[in-house]
């Protein structure tokens, strides 16, 4: 299914989701957090990806999630939809799903589990994009796919119809810096998704970043596009390094991103400190560093 091309850039946040001690979803602090991301002008939502824990989200739950998003965000932003699925038949189901709700963009990530060869990456995206009735972003997330998509196959993806982008969160900056520098389709998006790489990506030439760590505090991100976009590369870097700061909030506690960005969002009241995993929840003292992070900063 072609249709018509749509461009995704600027700063696109990797929503987390508030879930209560029970593992249910708080719609109602998830509302928080969409419009403090929205208010601040950003120019799309990524929904139900990594950060969003969607491994441990079901399909019915994804789409409440995005129909809150929906409700909250008003048009006023560009929403993404992410299907998280191990294979091609279950994230074709997923998008069936997902269609109803209208998003802007479907994302989504090669087949995991099972280690796949190249030709069956490139097949599973061919099978996607001709059944999404929205333009798709694909998904190289390796450390949780196993599945590493090859520069070639990058380039073959790209010309795919229907395919308008890549988000990038193999940190293989060689092999971004590469794609990046091809000529592809135009219209096609080259998007971030490592937080360290965000200013060196705008400088090479990327059209946008997903940012996890911009749940907690969006402003850098937002002042680091616009930077970019009035050729100010100096503030630009100033920016980088405020985000670096920002992520201290994963590093004091051992690298354990997806919990501490939701434990600092959690100190600033937009979302609960719990995982869907729930032992995977930092412990107090764990916490006591993150609020140690975000003092230093001056946003507690």
């Amino acid at each position: 299914m072609t249709v018509a091309k749509k461009l995704l850039e600027g700063v696109i946040p990797a929503l987390l989701i508030p879930f209560r001690e029970d593992g249910s979803v708080d719609h109602g602090l998830l509302e928080k957090q969409v419009e403090y991301l929205v208010s601040k002008g950003v120019q799309g939502i990524f929904i139900n990806g990594s950060t969003g824990e969607s491994a441990y989200v079901s399909t019915e739950e994804k789409a409440e999630i995005v129909q809150t998003v929906i409700r909250v965000a008003r048009g006023r932003t560009k929403l993404c939809a992410a299907c998280i699925q191990p294979s091609t038949e279950q994230t074709l189901k997923e998008i069936k799903v997902m269609e109803k709700l209208e998003p802007d963009f479907i994302v989504a990530v090669t087949p995991y589990y099972f280690k796949v060869d190249q030709s069956i990456i490139l097949e599973h995206y061919r099978a996607i994009a001709a059944a999404s009735p929205v333009p798709v972003i694909a998904y190289d997330i390796p450390s949780c796919t196993h599945n590493k998509i090859h520069l070639e196959t990058i380039l073959r993806i790209t010309e795919i119809p229907n395919i308008v982008g890549l988000k990038d969160s193999s940190g293989d900056f060689i092999t971004f810096c590469r794609a990046i520098s091809q000529s592809v389709q135009e219209g096609f998006s080259w998007i971030q998704g490592d937080d360290y790489l965000d200013a060196a990506s705008f400088l090479m030439g990327a059209q946008g970043i997903v940012t996890g760590t911009g749940n907690v505090w969006i402003d850098p991100y937002l002042e680091l596009y616009q930077a970019i976009q009035g050729g100010n590369h100096q503030k630009a870097l100033d920016c980088q390094r405020r985000i670096n700061a920002l992520c201290e909030i994963f590093q004091v506690v051992g690298g354990k991103v997806i919990p501490g960005i939701k434990a600092a969002t959690y100190l600033l009241r937009r979302s609960h400190r719990w995982m869907r995993q729930q032992a995977m929840t930092l412990n107090e003292e764990e916490i006591a560093k993150v609020r140690s992070v975000l003092v230093r900063l001056g946003l507690l």
